[in-house]
């Protein structure tokens, strides 16, 4: 996309949440969001017409992230209660919740079968769950990192996480080989590229840095 295809005025604006918005997420095909915030609900969307669809309640403490699956029939979320929700889509019913991180949970990802949720902590670690399972314990916990993890992502064979320690630490989960970059300041977000071969992280000191896989 060249900049002159850019996106340079407001579309829509969807009011709904009764305090602060801590993230929002589009859909696989780009006509659904979900977002979530201090209010301790997620909320989905229709960006382009302006509409609210429904509300999802039960989290305990804020809602920090939320993820869907391709398909749009489940999605996960995670907050400051310290545990990641598996919802139905449709239903708005809990399916299960995951516990196991002794702090708050920063980030949920969906593989890419729907199948595992990897969850990003404020206790240093990555957790990886099950989402076929009736288990409620973590199949893995990748906990090499020295202060909060704020984001991740995932690959086909790999967990990519981004840390309050200045790295980002990608984790080969066939041959369980660990690399990491040291960007030098503090991570709050990682974005991987459509192709795979880039990561761009956002960090604290204001600027973006792009790394080349």
């Amino acid at each position: 996309m060249s900049s002159a295809e850019l996106p340079r005025k407001e579309a829509n604006v969807l009011r709904g949440h009764e305090g602060a918005v801590l993230a929002a997420r589009f859909n696989a095909d780009g006509n659904y969001c979900l977002s979530c915030g201090k209010d301790r609900t997620i909320r989905l969307w229709n960006p382009h017409r302006g509409l609210h669809i429904k509300t999802y309640k039960s989290h305990g403490r804020e809602v920090r992230d939320v993820h869907v699956t391709p398909d749009n029939s489940k999605l996960c979320s995670c907050g400051g209660d310290r545990q990641i929700f598996y919802w139905d889509v449709a239903t708005g019913r809990v399916i299960r919740k995951f516990r196991g991180h002794d702090g708050e949970v920063n980030a949920v990802k969906f593989n890419e079968y729907s199948s595992v949720v990897v969850s990003a902590g404020y206790d240093q670690s990555l957790r990886a769950w099950d989402c076929r399972s009736h288990s409620t314990e973590p199949i893995q916990i990748i906990d090499s990192f020295s202060d909060s993890v704020m984001s991740v992502c995932i690959t086909k064979t790999e967990i990519i996480g981004g840390s309050v320690d200045g790295t980002v630490r990608t984790f080969d989960i066939r041959i369980g080989r660990e690399i990491a970059d040291n960007l030098g300041q503090p991570v709050n977000c990682i974005s991987m590229s459509n192709d795979g071969n880039c990561i761009l992280a956002s960090c604290l000191d204001s600027k973006l840095r792009l790394l080349d896989r």
